[in-house]
Order: structure tokens, then sequence, then C-alpha cells
């Protein structure tokens, strides 16, 4: 059995078999069947009948290899003990504590106690009884096993995957009309290497396409990887995927950027330390092929069949990285050799910048306010004149704008015209901002048009409805396409939550059942436990990573971090600076929900951070937990309870020095799940007013269940409250396998 596919399926909250393990049915439950049964509740999983069945077939060897995925996704192995014993009972410690310490230590005093890391603590400071290593460098002693024990919670119940749930998987993450997130671009990679590609299979998505290339010629397939390039800029995403590690094509300056400045350190000093590291970093991005590379992609470019002025125009926005890669490939030398005369050519005209770019005329047209020539060129190219649509009409007027796009609009891809109606609400609004995310770079919040302000309110509001007027004519036009000879539907209530997966796409992995970012989760007890896990499997070393969460009143914000432990509702574990060796370290919050609520809180944001230099740790887990029942805080005071993880991410991402993973809605008691970069050290760099467009932008998305109310509405559909008696069943487990529910409604 795979262990990688085991943990593919448990994304889908279900466990795979294999037809060749499908083979043997006992009619009695052997006792290593119940001895699996009983260590899978204790870590918060139980089985549907059909899995049960199938387990109990297995050898116990298969078994076993169950229970380890389980036992590594949820990272009972691993150590939990935090900085502070009973964390939450405060210690009572302060600045001051520290600034004593720090004195007590240059002076080599002898009035206090020696610890092992070296560091004395003086008397009538840190009370040392409290913790489990040093309060003041925060390298930790004393590690805890985790004891867990039976769920008192609900368990999580996972079904059978078998061989052709996951050929279908395969087939659905390679025909998303969207672009696929961290989670099932690592479950795309495992699938294609334990099965065959499907037959006429048709990849949507360039970054998609990549992946799938890349395969092909792990598999000595590289000719047949070449026919599946359409531009020059195909095969220079993948050349870039492969250097980089990027499905999308990074300038190199905004990761050396990136890198350099996530190498610098709050303290001056500290920097010094940290530069040689990241200029190493930093001259990984130059550029370097064998022979063999370089005459692949000249073979490559030189067998596009698509004419040269044609593709030097798709090559001319990223014509500085071409010009590096042109000679780090030495495409020149290949261009002078016989067989390589359409290379040759192509590297003449884009040299020479004989050929026209269309962007360029299009500005020129709107330049000169040369509607009929724009709006010529817009159509030419209908998901282009999409994307510009807002802009376009505030320049020229909706009336005419729209009159034009109309004859186009149905040659536009589906994910544009759910993009369009979901963020008109953001765009025509005046003295407005918005969140965007550049490639490469961070979460940015940035002003609307400054062209707004030509218009009158009631003028913006009637774009407004314009565009989502148009939008959802567009939308129903393609659900009515769709042949349905079902009567009854049933949408379950958790989809109305949930926004379609556009444009938002998460860079961490989730190996726990994965979610769409916005997904609102709600919260069933009184408190939230946020936790935080790395250095598993590291070398002893310094590496301050660094949990925390920040609450917003209405005219003001409060911090609890490892600078201020303990604040109203919330209290922290303790800051661990120093990791140990291959165990790793934890460091918890509790937010006190209820006490919030009264103290008159909005929202909780839940972050992590890398203070020491460099960007979050990899494989670093965080999460939250939230349990109906008290949530226990051992002796010394580990705090992890996998039956009550809620959501959890592994850290994949090599430039983010700074996260949110989350936000509590205090009011409605729900978690919003986002992911949402940002720059710095500390949570005190961490914008609320960006987190809260980033909010704002999640819920103007439509809603998966409001989607497929109106495919009721459009196919005469009739919507039933019970699933047993519907044709058509919309539910939780059918959202998770989140590239199906795109290719329903953008394929």
């Amino acid at each position: 059995m795979s262990t990688n596919l085991l943990k593919i399926a448990l994304r889908q909250q279900a466990v795979f078999i294999s037809n060749e393990q499908m083979v043997h049915r006992n009619k009695e439950m052997s006792e290593t069947t119940s001895v699996l049964l009983a260590n899978c509740k204790r870590l918060g999983f139980t089985f549907s009948e059909d899995l049960l069945v199938a387990i109990n077939g297995l050898n116990p060897t298969a078994k076993l290899e169950i229970l380890s995925v389980l036992q590594e996704v949820t990272g009972v192995k691993k150590n939990w003990t935090p900085l502070v014993k009973q964390w939450n009972i405060p210690t009572g410690e302060s600045i001051v504590d520290h600034i004593i310490t720090f004195f007590e230590n240059a002076v080599n005093s002898k009035n206090g106690t020696k610890l092992q890391c070296g560091h004395l603590i003086p008397n009538n400071t840190f009370p040392l009884e409290r913790y489990n290593g040093c309060p003041y460098c925060g390298t930790p002693f004393v590690f805890e096993t985790l004891e867990y024990i039976p769920s008192v919670n609900k368990l999580k119940v996972l079904e059978l995957w078998t061989e052709v749930e996951a050929q279908k998987h395969l087939t659905d993450l390679l025909n998303s009309p969207v672009a696929l997130d961290a989670t099932q671009v690592d479950s795309l990679k495992v699938l294609l290497s334990n099965f065959d590609l499907p037959v006429d299979v048709k990849v949507a998505m360039k970054e998609t396409l990549m992946v799938l290339i890349d395969t092909l010629i792990e598999q000595e397939k590289a000719d047949a990887a070449g026919k599946l390039f359409a531009n020059p800029n195909d095969i220079l995403r993948y050349l870039w995927y492969k250097h980089t590690g990027y499905l999308q094509i990074v300038q190199p300056t905004t990761i050396a950027r990136r890198t350099r400045k996530n190498g610098r350190h709050i303290n001056p000093m500290l920097n010094s330390q940290a530069k040689l590291k990241t200029e190493k970093s930093v001259n990984k991005l130059k550029l370097k092929f064998s022979r063999t590379e370089c005459k692949r992609y000249a073979k490559w470019i030189n067998d596009l069949s698509m004419e040269v002025a044609v593709q030097c125009e798709i090559m001319h926005p990223k014509r500085e990285i071409w010009v590096r890669v042109i000679r780090a490939l030495r495409l020149s030398e290949y261009g002078n050799k016989k067989g390589f005369e359409n290379l040759a050519k192509l590297l003449d005209v884009f040299y020479r910048k004989d050929y026209k770019v269309w962007q360029g005329e299009v500005d020129e047209a709107k330049s000169k306010v040369d509607a009929e020539q724009t709006f010529k060129l817009l159509k030419q190219r209908p998901g282009l004149f999409a994307r510009s649509l807002f802009a376009t009409m505030l320049w020229f007027g909706p009336d005419e704008t729209l009159k034009h796009f109309r004859e186009i609009m149905f040659q536009i891809p589906a994910r544009l015209i759910y993009t369009l109606n979901m963020y008109a609400d953001l765009y025509f609004v005046k003295n407005g901002s918005r969140m965007v995310k550049p490639l490469g770079g961070l979460n940015k919040k940035i002003d609307n048009n400054g062209l707004l302000k030509l218009y009158t309110d009631d003028q913006l509001t009637e774009m407004k409805s314009m565009i989502q007027d148009l939008s959802l004519e567009l939308i129903r036009a393609n659900l009515k396409k769709e042949a349905n000879d079902n009567t009854s539907i049933f949408i379950e209530e958790g989809l109305y939550n949930i926004p379609i997966a556009i444009g938002d796409r998460n860079e961490n992995v989730q190996d726990l059942p994965s979610a769409l970012m916005g997904t609102r989760f709600p919260v069933v007890g009184d408190t939230v436990r946020l936790f935080l896990q790395w250095g598993n499997g590291l070398p002893a070393q310094h590496l301050d990573m660094d949990l925390s969460c920040c609450v917003a009143y209405e005219n003001t914000t409060a911090y609890c971090s490892y600078s201020q432990l303990t604040i109203q509702g919330c209290k922290h574990s303790g800051d661990i600076q120093q990791i140990p060796a291959n165990v790793g370290t934890a460091e918890y919050i509790d937010i006190d929900v209820n006490k919030l609520l009264k103290k008159g809180a909005k929202y909780v944001t839940f972050t992590c951070n890398a203070y020491t230099n460099g960007s979050l740790s990899p494989n670093l887990v965080v999460g939250w937990m939230d349990s109906r029942y008290p949530m226990k805080i051992s002796k010394n005071g580990v705090a992890y309870d996998p039956t009550a993880v809620q959501h959890q991410v592994t850290i994949g991402q090599t430039l983010t020095k700074g996260l949110v993973f989350g936000v509590l809605d205090v009011a409605r008691k729900e978690i919003i799940w986002l992911e949402m970069s940002f720059g710095g050290q500390i949570v005190q760099n961490m914008s609320v007013k960006a987190v809260e467009a980033l909010i704002n932008r999640l819920e103007s998305k439509l809603k998966i269940g409001d989607l497929l109310a109106m495919k009721a509405e459009v196919q005469a559909l009739d919507i039933l409250d019970s699933a047993e008696a519907a044709d058509e069943v919309y539910d939780i487990k059918w959202a998770r396998n989140t590239a199906a529910v795109s290719e329903m409604f953008l394929g």
C-alpha cells in the first residue's frame, strides 16, 4: 500500500485500499481490526461500514500502515510540551525579570540558579518551578510524551477510497478549470506517479500542465512532454518551475527582494549573521544548465508550430527573463545548427523587435480615446476584455462598453464570469480599497480606481447592477446548457457558507480534510486553542517561530504574543526560541470566546511569524482546536488533543515571513479559514485593515450553496430537505473534492 496515497485519501476524509487488497472478505471482525479501530478512535477517527469491511480483509502490516499514517498526520508522535507548565495560570513574569537577568548574566553574577543552557536566573525573578526550560532564552529541557485518550468529541467518519475514486480524483484535478492550490498540486503529483494518465484528458490550466509535463519527463517521455507546449511562455513556465519551485513565472527580482527582506532582523547586530545565508539563497536564482538540458529546451522551442511573430509577442511581457534564459540555454549557439532553423528565425525576430504587441496597441488607442479601435482590439481577445472590463467602463462609459462586451461575452471562460460578479461590489466604491496579491509578493491593500470620482454614487451603483445582472445572465445560460433528467436536489446547509474556489489559492498543504479559503467553521465550545509545532526532525538550533493573535475591538486592538503572554480573553504558553534535536517544540494560545464577547471584541486574527532570520520553517504545522467539552492541560502544559483539531495546515512556501491562518468572528462564533501572508517578524506588522479587506473579498464571492440553488431554479429541480429522497445530493463530503466542484460550475 502506498503511504502517499493514504495521505491523499485522508484529505478527502477517506482511506485508500487498492483493488489487489480488496480480494479478501472476512465476515467476522478480526482482533487486529478491533485494535486498529480503537487506536483510530483515540485519534478522532472512525470507519464507515464499507471501509470497515474492506479493512477487515487486510493483513496486519497494511493495518499498521494505516494507523502510522493517521498518527503522522495528526502529529501525536511529535513533542507538544510548551515552555510553561500549567500555562493557563499566569507566571507573573514581566519585562523587568528579563532586564535583571540580562544584567546579572552580563556581570557573571552568582546570585541565582544556573541552567543547562548556561544562563543564570537571578533569585526573585522568574518562578523556575513553573518552566520546562529557560525562561530567559526559551530553550526547552523537559519533553513529555503525548498521552491521547479515547475521544469525547465527535469522531470524523472515514470512507472507503478505491482505485476508481483515486482515478476520478486524478481526472478532476487535471480537468480543473481553476488553478490548483498547494494541497491539490501535491495530490496530483502523487496520483500521476501511481496511476496511468487518463485517456482524452483535457488540461485546462497552465500550472496543472507543468506538473503533468514534469511527470512525463521523469518517466523519460520528453518528446511526449514537448508536444504539450503550445507557446514559448509554456516552456519558460516549466523551466522556471524546475528552477524555483513556483508554478507561476515569478520575477527573479521579486524572489531576491523577498528573500533579503525576510533575512533582516529587528536587531541590526543579527543581520550580518544571516547575510551570507541569504545571499547564498539569492545566488541559487542564477541560471545554469547542462548541455543535455540546453538541447532539450532548444528542441522544444524549435518544434513549436505557432507563427514566429505571435511567439515573440507572447514572449514580450517576460522579455527581461527571456534574455537571461536565451543566454543560459545557449540558444543562439543551437540556432546556428542544422535542424534548428525555426529557433534561429525566432531569435532574429525577437532581438530585432520586429513584431507588434497587442497590449501596446490597446493602450495607445485608449490614450487617444479612440473607442472604435479600442473595442475592435479588445474583442479580438475576449478573456483580456473581461479582465479589463471595469476599468474600460470607467474610461469609455458603461453603456458603450457593455454593448461591445455583449458581442463576445459567450466566448469568455466561466471562471472570469464568476469573478466579474464577485468583485463588482468591491470595485465600484469611491475611496474604497481592495485586496490584491502580486505574483510572489505579499497580500496588499490598494486604493480603488481614481476614475470612480468622475461618477456619482447612483451611477456607480447602476454600473455594479449592470455587471451583476450580466454575469448572472451568463451563469444561468451556462447552467441551461446542461441536459438533466432529474427532478429533485438536496443541498446541505453548510454549503451556503463555502465560497467557490476562484482567485485565492492556498500556498500551504492541508493534510487533514481540506477546506476552501473562506470556509466558516462553527465554534462549538467556549474555548478556541491555537497551536504551533515546528522543528520536527531538525537538529537543535536557534529557530524562533512565534504564535500570536490580534484582538480587534471597535476602536482599538490588543495582541497576545511572546511579548505579552496574557491579555483579556487570551493566554499564551510561553516563547520558545531554541528547538531541541529532532522532536520539535510547540506553543499554544487559549482564546476565551465568551469573555471576549462580553468585552465587545469583533475579531481575533490568528497569526504565526518567523522571528528568526529567514522564512517560516518548512513543515511547520499551525491550526486550532475546538471542543464541546473542556480541553485539558497536563501538569507539564501539554494541551494538544488530536480529536479536537478543527483545521490545520503545513507550511510549504519558503518566502512567507508572517502568515494569517484564521479569523474568529466573535459575535457569530465562527472561525473563517483563510491564508494571508504578510512581512515582518512580529504580529504587530500585520495590517488589521488588510485582513478585513480580505474577509470582505471572500464574503463577496458566490457561495456553492447559492450556485446549487440557482442550478435547481434553472433546471426546474425541487430542493428537498432529505438526502435520501433526492435524485442529486450535494453535501460537505462532495464539496471536499474542490476540483470536481470547480468543474461543475466553471468547466
